[in-house]
């Protein structure tokens, strides 16, 4: 069992007058994951409601009305996760299964361009330098993508922005789990795979790496493949997805799925502090004040719309 806490905190220089915010952050439930508790709490407090998207995400709404120069969300849950059996191999008549399902199904908007997928020059030249084709079968095909796409990037925090397109990371070789996921759904529909955007967490063991750093959110894809469903791929830590990652919201790129998304009133700069903890449920707690310390703000904005979270978490 996994405990998570995602603590989000907009500071402004000068008051506001409200705050509307829409927040994609309460783990999804499926067979695989079930989210046993899910708290939303916000510093000022007011109402929150909730709705489902049309992809099946859980989005809280919320509105600040009075004057206040800070804003916090807090996201608290309880999430258990199933252990993924090893993925049976297919054969290379899982192509002509594939093109099949997809004739019969409707999964146009996982295969055509969007916001943040899209082919490019230079991603043409990647898949070719990659050696992406159609060949043996579609998941032998994915776990090699996966895998050239992890030797031929590099991560690195900070390296990109929310809204920088797949070129940025492409052209300098660099970038976060967010850039790795965009190009990787790119090189898998230009293959007639659907697939789509998985936002999230990773749980990071405590031998996965020497940083004590806390986590951020994570992202990664779900490619559709015949006799075996939605099966995830980790890119930027070369993984199948499997039970430490915490799914929260699907959609056919980060446009569809921010952790927060807002506006505001009042003429004010703001700034962004998050910081994300995923642990055992029984491991002791990290303080919220050093946690927000530590995770660097977003520069400031000046246009009314409240910064969104980049998909950063730390690689494994």
């Amino acid at each position: 069992m996994y405990s998570v806490r995602h603590i989000t905190r907009f500071r402004y220089s000068s008051p506001i007058t409200e705050s509307v915010m829409e927040v994609r952050m309460q783990p999804r439930r499926d067979d695989a994951q079930h989210c046993l508790s899910f708290e939303l709490t916000t510093a000022p407090t007011t109402r929150i409601t909730a709705s489902r998207d049309y992809l099946g995400n859980i989005v809280h709404h919320f509105d600040v009305l009075r004057p206040h120069s800070e804003l916090t969300i807090t996201a608290q849950a309880l999430v258990t996760t199933t252990a993924v059996p090893p993925t049976a191999a297919l054969d290379a008549s899982a192509w002509a299964e594939l093109d099949a399902l997809v004739d019969e199904g409707d999964y146009v908007e996982m295969l055509i361009p969007s916001q943040f997928v899209r082919s490019t020059p230079l991603l043409r030249a990647f898949a070719q330098e990659l050696e992406i084709t159609r060949r043996d079968d579609p998941l032998s095909l994915l776990r090699e993508i996966s895998e050239r796409m992890h030797a031929a990037l590099t991560y690195m925090p900070q390296s990109t922005r929310v809204d920088s397109p797949i070129d940025v990371a492409l052209q300098q070789r660099q970038g976060v789990c967010q850039d790795y996921t965009h190009i990787m759904l790119a090189l898998v529909r230009d293959l007639g795979i659907p697939c789509r955007y998985v936002s999230g967490y990773l749980y990071h063991r405590r031998d996965d790496t020497s940083s004590s750093a806390p986590d951020a959110t994570h992202a990664w894809i779900e490619a559709l493949l015949p006799q075996l469903g939605w099966v995830g791929f980790d890119p930027t830590n070369n993984l199948l997805a499997g039970d430490r990652h915490i799914r929260v919201a699907i959609g056919r790129d980060y446009a569809d799925v921010p952790p927060t998304r807002g506006v505001f009133k009042g003429q004010a700069d703001t700034e962004l502090g998050v910081a994300v903890q995923v642990r055992l449920a029984d491991e002791q707690t990290v303080d919220d004040e050093l946690l927000l310390v530590m995770k660097p703000l977003s520069p400031p904005r000046h246009d009314g719309e409240q910064p969104e979270q980049q998909q950063q978490c730390r690689n494994k």
